[in-house]
């Protein structure tokens, strides 16, 4: 038996899809059936969805996307907030009405996604929104706050710790750099000129990425340092070697380099999510929202966060 909302059900979603892989040219937004809420799952209306880069790497080609377990026609983005609206027979903890944010692997842009809250992963999983935290922002969270959090679990950095973080200006890094700060530790944070001030609001200080930049961080940091992550590549990595801190206390998230932990966002710690939504809602942690964009304009929005530039985070509204 289904519960739902004292509204008639849909029947029909609009959805962004994909019949080949690719840039974002291959986007569309198509009109489709309303996924039904089976045993154990909610149907959410979704209200935003974040963007992030594994949304259309894992769309870009057919390898990838078989690695992710994608199938044409495909979805696409992964994070999600909105309302339920259905509640398939024998689950509890959820009733139409409720608000949440969590993850759908690749098909989370959309007016509505069918989700196992049991799942407990960022493909398939769903979370209730703390009061004082508003949708498009909950729609944030999930890749970029699990991501960060593992990241920060290889690290485990404290008030002793100077921790370097390459790339902190990014989605990930929005988080990791806080989440660092809250720790406690001092952070010092990778970028462009551009996005100095932006890195500062943060709480970082920032450093100018590129050649030099083991010089640049030994000047800014003459008492040394003693932890890094490498949100973007490998840079931050050799500078941190290079700078004399250990491997066990490096972390990658997009590059494999022997001998350093590569943390992935689905080896967050049990209630590491929960706990950023908490920090979110009691202002203790904030995320810029860079540019929003309603759906039909989703090819824009991929370009501009595929573009790896942007200071926050960009969000589709629905």
């Amino acid at each position: 038996m289904l519960t739902q909302s004292k509204q008639p059900p849909a029947v029909r979603s609009r959805a962004v899809q994909l019949d080949s892989f690719g840039g974002p040219e291959v986007l569309d937004v198509r009109d489709v059936p309303a996924p039904q809420a089976g045993p154990g799952q909610i149907r959410v209306r979704v209200t935003a969805a974040g963007l992030n880069p594994m949304d259309w790497i894992m769309t870009a080609d057919a390898d990838t996307a078989t690695r992710f377990g994608l199938t044409l026609p495909a979805g696409f983005g992964t994070d999600y907030a909105g309302v339920v609206d259905q509640v398939g027979d024998g689950l509890t903890g959820f009733a139409p009405g409720d608000r949440v944010f969590g993850g759908a692997l690749s098909r989370a842009v959309a007016d509505f996604v069918v989700v196992d809250p049991a799942g407990e992963t960022a493909a398939n999983e769903a979370h209730h929104t703390p009061d004082g935290v508003d949708d498009r922002t909950a729609a944030t969270l999930t890749i970029a706050g699990r991501t960060a959090s593992a990241a920060l679990a290889v690290i485990d950095p404290g008030p002793d710790d100077t921790v370097l973080i390459g790339g902190a200006g990014g989605g990930v890094g929005v988080f990791a750099v806080q989440l660092a700060r809250i720790a406690g530790a001092r952070v010092i944070g990778t970028g462009s000129a551009a996005s100095a001030d932006h890195l500062r609001d943060l709480g970082a200080e920032p450093v100018a990425y590129g050649d030099g930049l083991t010089d640049r961080v030994r000047a800014l940091a003459p008492g040394g340092v003693t932890a890094a992550i490498d949100l973007h590549g490998v840079e931050t990595v050799h500078a941190a070697r290079e700078l004399g801190v250990p491997d066990s206390r490096i972390c990658t998230i997009a590059a494999q380099v022997d001998g350093v932990a590569a943390a992935n966002g689905a080896n967050a710690t049990p209630g590491a999510l929960e706990e950023i939504a908490r920090l979110v809602a009691t202002g203790r942690l904030r995320v810029p929202i860079a540019a929003s964009f309603p759906i039909e304009q989703i090819r824009h929005a991929t370009e501009l966060q595929a573009r790896r530039h942007v200071k926050g985070k960009v969000v589709i509204d629905l």
